[in-house]
């Protein structure tokens, strides 16, 4: 299996990225078709994938396949394919309030995820210049706010459907890392009472299943009082509950958005910061390259330089 063809050197000029979407998965049983935007460099082969969860954020268009592109053109620039569904929780959509698994869909954000890497073939041919160049092998997850839920379920976690009471294993073996991007934490007495009465989803999350080595990043400003009363400790626990390898950044004065991650100059942001965004950039990337080809610098150089003196960005803990 051949290198990708583009440098481990992230100061010098990124190559051009190709941009397509949407590129449209019919999947029998779903309300609407499975609509996905692909972003990878216009060069290289054997490309690593990363699909890209988004989040529920009050502005319409971040929650789709057009958001977080701070996040996917970063990647795609330095080696990735990143592919992004949107899910059935899109605020693009239309559904009916009764709709099976509304208003979240939990599980079927998750099944999107599963759907995709059972169709990349589909998908493929259907970006001009990406036949053939996607590297099957090397397969990672990411996800922002409710996608680090969707996320930390391909990975392992599990949770009790609060609808049968069935346990809900959704792990998918193709994916081998994953980065969780101000997740949620733990269920019972952590969450304030209006979200264990309405998204009682959340109530048993399981984080001792999740094997897959992941990176969690938590904000030490990011509270998130409508959802925990944990305050922002409670976005660490997919690392603290979860079973080694993991690592944990954690962003100084970083709030939900990590400084604007789900999208260029966005007004929600409430800890605006393109300082910020750009280490989140670069670690996330560094991770999933140090993770995907194992012996990589990547991450130990991205360590170094944002995490480390006194000017750090964050501090990192791994075990």
């Amino acid at each position: 299996m051949s290198e990708p063809a583009f440098s481990t050197d992230v100061l010098s000029p990124p190559p051009a990225v190709l941009s397509v979407g949407p590129v449209t998965l019919e999947i029998p049983g779903r309300p609407v078709d499975l609509q996905l935007r692909i972003t990878a460099p216009v060069t290289g082969d054997d490309l690593p994938v990363v699909l890209l969860s988004h989040g529920q954020g009050h502005s319409h268009h971040l929650s789709s396949l057009d958001g977080y592109a701070p996040l996917a053109q970063f990647w795609a620039a330095h080696g990735f394919a990143v592919i992004q569904p949107t899910h059935l929780s899109s605020r693009t959509l239309t559904l009916a309030p009764d709709t099976p698994g509304a208003p979240m869909f939990w599980r079927s954000r998750a099944e999107d995820m599963r759907h995709i890497l059972d169709r990349l073939d589909a998908i493929e041919a259907a970006v001009p210049q990406l036949p053939g160049r996607l590297d099957r092998g090397r397969v990672a997850v990411a996800g922002h706010s409710m996608g680090g839920h969707t996320a930390s379920l391909l990975l392992g976690a599990r949770l009790t459907d609060p609808e049968d009471a069935t346990e809900v294993d959704l792990a998918d073996p193709r994916i081998t890392a994953g980065v969780l991007l101000a997740a949620p934490g733990r269920g019972g007495d952590a969450l304030t009472e209006t979200v264990a009465r309405n998204f009682g989803f959340l109530l048993t999350t399981d984080f001792s299943t999740m094997t897959t080595p992941a990176l969690v990043v938590a904000g030490d400003k990011d509270d998130s009082a409508h959802l925990t009363v944990d305050g922002p400790r409670w976005h660490a626990d997919p690392y603290l509950l979860a079973p080694a390898p993991k690592t944990l950044l954690t962003l100084f004065d970083a709030e939900h958005g990590l400084g604007g991650v789900s999208g260029y100059d966005v007004a929600e942001t409430t800890d605006d910061s393109p300082e910020r965004v750009a280490a989140v950039q670069r670690l996330t990337w560094a991770y999933l390259r140090s993770r995907l080809y194992p012996g990589d610098p990547a991450w130990q150089t991205a360590c170094d330089a944002l995490t480390t003196g006194p000017h750090a960005l964050g501090r990192v803990e791994s075990r």
